[in-house]
């Protein structure tokens, strides 16, 4: 079946085609934000700035070529999914962007990741205030091994935070944000641990918003939740997108097509394709894109 008939060109088409897996999506999807050109009647669609540009990026690992000359820009407040079968370096290169890979063994990297106009990679930049600028939400949550107050307040204080007044304003703020303090909100003392799943992963995420970064980088952070935890982090994503970036690495299609604004697609270390997500989904430019769409290979 081909990628058009897939997504066809109206979201009236999509609902009527009989895949199973496709049909509706988009008419689901809120439509994308306009913005009205000044003199004129025409409305344009259009990402914003960047933030983030990849340039000429190689990554090797034990001398096997992770990545290979990746090129791209990710969007201001918007999602970006990173798709692509298992392997293909989807992981790594989101490690990339706030230097987890340092931590690899074997690790050499040469090109250039540009933060606010600053290259990550400079000799002359500090890891910590990268780190800062990047949140992270893991395949699994990761509390960390005290109260759900600390967990919060934990990054604030190394950041140099101590007033207890602007820490319990911190941490109520950041539960609201995710949702979860009239969840938590009489038991604040308790271990994270006591948490369910869904609620731990969503702690993390607080965690991470709490020391302002500019970027949520999220790693399957739905893989192991359940149905009802996922559409929750979906969400929630939608929601904190008016306020950050979020780059989102995923192994499944339908939430790239539920909630992504723009994609990357990858295969094999390389980037096969990047764009607007209602463009690579309708009218990919690529084969290889087209047939991973149409289920080819996964």
């Amino acid at each position: 079946m081909m990628t058009t008939q897939l997504f066809g060109n109206s979201a009236q088409h999509l609902d009527q085609t009989s895949h199973p897996i496709y049909k509706g999506f988009f008419s689901n999807r809120k439509k994308t934000e306009a913005s009205i050109v000044s003199g004129s009647k025409k409305t344009v669609y259009k990402l914003r700035n960047s933030n983030l540009k990849v340039n000429n990026l190689n990554v090797y690992i034990q001398k096997n070529h992770i990545l290979k000359n990746v090129n791209i820009e990710i969007p201001d407040k918007k999602i970006t999914c990173i798709i692509g079968p298992s392997g293909c370096g989807k992981s790594t290169l989101l490690k990339t962007f706030n230097r987890l890979i340092d931590d690899t063994e074997g690790v050499k990297l040469d090109g250039k990741i540009l933060i606010d106009g600053v290259d990550i990679y400079d000799k002359q930049t500090e890891i910590t205030n990268v780190r800062k600028k990047m949140g992270l939400l893991s395949q699994r949550p990761c509390p960390l091994p005290m109260s759900i107050y600390d967990n919060i307040a934990f990054g604030c204080k190394i950041h140099g935070i101590h007033n207890r007044k602007k820490l319990n304003e911190i941490v109520e703020e950041q539960l609201k944000a995710v949702g979860l303090w009239e969840e938590v909100k009489n038991r604040l003392n308790t271990p994270a641990s006591k948490l369910s799943i869904g609620q731990q992963q969503r702690l993390c995420l607080a965690r991470g918003l709490a020391v302002e970064p500019e970027f949520i980088l999220a790693d399957e952070a739905t893989s192991a939740l359940d149905p009802i935890s996922s559409k929750h982090i979906e969400e929630l994503f939608v929601e904190l997108k008016k306020e950050y970036a979020i780059i989102l690495v995923t192994h499944t299609l339908r939430q790239a097509l539920r909630i992504a604004d723009h994609v990357i697609f990858m295969y094999l270390g390389e980037v096969i394709e990047s764009g607007p997500a209602e463009e690579v989904f309708n009218n990919p430019k690529q084969e290889l894109t087209r047939k991973y769409l149409e289920g080819a290979f996964s």
